[in-house]
């Protein structure tokens, strides 16, 4: 049985994982880069707290015992279903079972000026590039003259109070508080300023109430500037166009507004719900189709508990792949009594800086916050990350990072910016 895996994120991996030297099973798993990247970690490589190797683990490495796991570095471009075999960026691949694990994309909601102009943080590339966009604005604002632009310097603006957002508008405060003034000595940070929009009442609004109201007096604690219901219209790349009319100037947008998922070339738009999520039964199986399967944030599934589909979570992810490789297996015994799949909400989480974080467990109702809620963030993060290597480089930087009140991480590589710039105009230009 051939099983073709697109997309290396938590649920794609984890399948391959599963399904690692199943006698009678071979799989292809296709990405587009060589690495599993873990995406919770991407605002602190951003924000310098940690180098992109840390939060990165080779896939290969993941299967170097494996006899029937083969990894393909390319991009999915269409699939012909009828055929039962996909096309990429490199080859085309014949599948006896395909599951996308695409997962999905920072969503502008079709605003070109945000898509030239905001950043957004879905990848290590995007946080590397943002952590140059930080350190350069405040190297020319040494040398800027008018105090409105350097006033758009020093501001920076998080579109989305999810956890994203909100995360990384503590790690940003407390830069401001701890390192930036020893690195800047001539600059006035009592001018910076951090923005935080929500367009809904609250920030974390998937979480509860309490964890809510305390990541709210977090960031206010912190110095950032939290505004809810407030929409972002525009940003042309010198002011921030808000819905009611305001506009705040800055030259760093960050967009955590929103994601949309990653559907392929091939598959009727009827497929394709709300969020770009495609349709499948309890089993992850695509709409309309036997051999096809959708994972992880990519697939809309309803069930009694959640009508209006999972969260778009890691560990839903996780849960998805692990009862698809068993009904695998069991597909390849000819034994035909398939799971249905069944969320397990183990908790969430989010940590706003240093002893600062808000767990909430459902099953029994628990609800932590500050140093506790702190501990159990890191100590999770710490097991969910592959590799020893990158647990102990993680731990270090953490345990440096928490005595010194710095990051050593603070490096330009303008080369490498510009280079990624212009990979980027060139793909917009053929587009």
């Amino acid at each position: 049985m051939k099983v073709v895996i697109v997309g290396a994120g938590f649920g794609g991996l984890r399948l391959a994982r599963k399904l690692n030297n199943k006698p009678g099973i071979e799989v292809i798993l296709i990405d587009k880069v060589n690495y599993h990247q873990f995406q919770p970690l991407l605002y602190q490589v951003a924000t310098a707290g940690l180098d992109a190797s840390n939060i990165s683990f080779p896939l290969r490495k993941a299967f170097h015992k494996s006899k029937n796991v083969r990894i393909r570095l390319a991009e999915l471009k269409e699939l012909i279903t009828s055929q039962h075999k996909i096309i990429t960026s490199k080859e085309e691949i014949e599948y006896d079972i395909l599951v996308l694990a695409l997962g999905t994309e920072t969503n502008f909601f079709g605003n070109q000026q945000l898509v030239d102009s905001a950043f957004p943080m879905k990848s290590t590339v995007e946080a590397l590039q943002l952590r140059h966009k930080l350190i350069s604005n405040f190297e020319e604002a040494l040398l800027v003259k008018d105090p409105a632009e350097l006033q758009r310097l020093m501001n920076i603006v998080v579109v989305g109070g999810g956890p994203t957002g909100v995360e990384l508008s503590g790690s940003l405060a407390e830069m401001k508080n701890y390192v930036l003034p020893k690195d800047y000595p001539e600059l006035d940070f009592s001018k910076m300023n951090i923005y935080l929009l929500e367009g809904s009442g609250k920030t974390l609004g998937s979480m509860s109430e309490k964890s809510s109201a305390d990541s709210y007096r977090y960031l206010q604690k912190l110095g950032v500037i939290v505004n809810t219901n407030t929409m972002v219209s525009n940003f042309d790349g010198n002011n921030v166009q808000l819905k009611d009319g305001g506009i705040i100037p800055s030259r760093t947008v960050i967009w955590a507004a929103g994601v949309k998922g990653v559907v392929p070339e091939g598959l009727d738009k009827s497929l394709v719900v709300k969020g770009s999520r495609l349709i499948v039964d309890r089993q992850n199986k695509l709409k309309n189709f036997s051999n096809i399967y959708v994972i992880g944030d990519l697939a809309y599934m309803e069930t009694p508990k959640y009508p209006q589909g999972h969260p778009q979570l890691a560990s839903v992810a996780i849960q998805q792949a692990t009862l698809l490789a068993q009904n695998m297996v069991s597909l390849q015994r000819n034994d035909t009594k398939f799971k249905d799949f069944e969320y397990y909400d183990k908790g969430t989480m989010a940590t706003v800086g240093r002893n600062l974080a808000v767990v909430d467990i459902p099953r029994p109702k628990l609800h932590f916050r500050g140093f506790i809620a702190w501990l159990i963030w890191m100590s999770l993060h710490l097991v969910l990350i592959l590799g020893v290597k990158n647990r102990f480089f993680v731990f270090s930087n953490w345990v440096y990072n928490y005595f010194t009140y710095d990051q050593s991480l603070r490096l330009i590589f303008p080369e490498f910016y510009k280079t990624k710039k212009k990979s980027e105009s060139l793909v917009n230009q053929l587009k």
